[in-house]
């Protein structure tokens, strides 16, 4: 990038920081729960990415939404550990042509998965829980009366790895638990909404589907129950451990567990939308309402640790390029912990990530209704994020049409910008008086 451009952005970033870019809202949900401080930071707008060595490869995304009728996108790519590239497409919110801004904050849903697996093993490094730990049981972290009493003993053999594995012997052969409130309350016979404690009660009250650590099968109630783990062990809630020990120190501060209700939706949060008469569902507050299931009809806030989260494309790149195994920038996690993540031969891998295969690719998914998320670390120091606030008739198989339109993304950029996009996004700590 020549001298111009890069002045360009530094008057840019002056301008336009100042109206658009820069707000209190980081961790100001966190403040209202007791927390002494939130962040300002100056955040990367769109305009730091206008260059024609990105027009061609722009073109493709356009037409991708086009394409699958995606209503908004926010991509991200990074180089040898730096930002090299972040920008909106499409609409945030259709009800006011709201532009999708890089600072736009989508639900991620499974991607969540890899936040979890990064704080299991940032409390394993700390000393404080083994991946051989029992969950339940006398001797187990999640010791409490409600779990103490399971259908299938061998619940008590289920251990802190067998769930970051997806092989605690659950299966989603008769649905997935975090996603049947209103059976969970009528068996439990308690009202709505139902909490996780009490989703994982229901699941206990039944014989496991295979027995622990013999097989593996995809499972959002597994992750889910890390999270109780995370809150026991470090005596904290599982959202302040993250954002604590794991987002905030690698200067993340947009991160948050989302909610159920748009009336809800967090600063700077998206709309969401759901293909052409998507089915409705009833409401999780036991209303009966019927709703979208991207407008309350789903629980994301009982999915907390399996598919709560929403962030910021540029923010999911920070945390990507945190646990990549390349030199720059500096991992949050050991060496050791990262190939116990992605070593496909030690008999747990891939621990929070979708797929690692052994060329170097890894990648980590998320889908739902509203929702389309994904990212990719490339073993040539490629990343690349891509959030949206739209499903498409597919659903989770859009992932792989994402891939390939990352990839010609790539492709058709013949020369990248020498600048990192992080350097326009310093977060300055704010003293709040409570």
């Amino acid at each position: 990038m020549n001298l111009d451009h890069r002045a360009l952005r530094i008057i840019l970033l002056t301008v336009f920081g100042l109206v658009i870019s820069v707000s209190r809202v980081g961790t100001e949900h966190l403040a209202n729960r007791g927390a002494t401080y939130s962040p300002v930071h100056l955040r990367i707008d769109n305009k730091f990415s206008d260059s024609e060595l990105f027009s061609g490869a722009e073109r493709g995304v356009e037409w991708f939404l086009r394409n699958w009728d995606i209503k908004g996108a926010s991509v991200a790519v990074a180089r040898d550990g730096k930002l090299r590239y972040a920008r909106g497409f499409g609409y945030a919110s259709l009800s006011d042509s709201l532009p999708v801004q890089p600072y736009h904050r989508f639900r991620v849903a499974s991607v969540s998965k890899l936040v979890t697996a990064i704080a299991v093993l940032k409390l394993q490094e700390e000393g404080r829980l083994t991946v051989n730990d029992r969950v339940f049981g006398p001797d187990g972290i999640l010791d409490d009366t409600l779990f103490a009493h399971p259908k299938d003993r061998r619940a008590f053999d289920i251990t802190v790895g067998h769930l970051l594995a997806h092989e605690g012997g659950w299966s989603q052969r008769y649905g997935d638990q975090m996603f049947m409130p209103t059976v969970v309350a009528s068996t439990l016979g308690v009202p709505m909404p139902v909490d996780l404690r009490m989703i994982v009660r229901f699941a206990l009250d039944k014989r496991l589907h295979f027995t622990p650590g013999t097989g593996q099968s995809y499972s959002n109630l597994g992750y889910s129950i890390l999270g109780l783990v995370i809150g026991k062990v470090s005596g904290m809630s599982y959202e302040e451990y993250c954002v604590r020990q794991v987002l905030e120190p690698l200067g993340i501060y947009d991160m948050a567990l989302g909610r159920n209700f748009p009336e809800e939706a967090l600063p700077f949060e998206v709309s969401y939308y759901e293909v052409e008469n998507a089915p409705l569902k009833p409401s999780v507050d036991g209303t009966g309402e019927m709703l979208p299931a991207s407008r309350g009809g789903n629980d994301i806030e009982a999915l907390g640790a399996a598919g709560g989260w929403v962030a910021t494309a540029p923010d999911l790149m920070r945390l990507l390029l945190a646990v990549d195994g390349f030199d720059y920038p500096k991992d949050l996690l050991s060496p050791e912990s990262i190939n116990f993540m992605t070593d496909v031969y030690n008999g747990y891998a891939p621990i929070g990530w979708r797929a690692t295969l052994t060329n170097g690719s890894w990648w980590r998914t998320g889908s739902f209704p509203g929702t389309t998320a994904m990212m990719k670390r490339q073993p040539d120091g490629t990343a690349w994020v891509v959030l949206m606030n739209s499903s498409a008739w597919n659903g989770p198989e859009l992932s792989s049409d994402v891939d390939r339109m990352m990839a010609k993304f790539i492709a058709r950029v013949r020369e990248w910008p020498e600048d990192d996009l992080f350097a326009y996004s310093l977060p300055v700590p704010v003293i709040e008086q409570n």
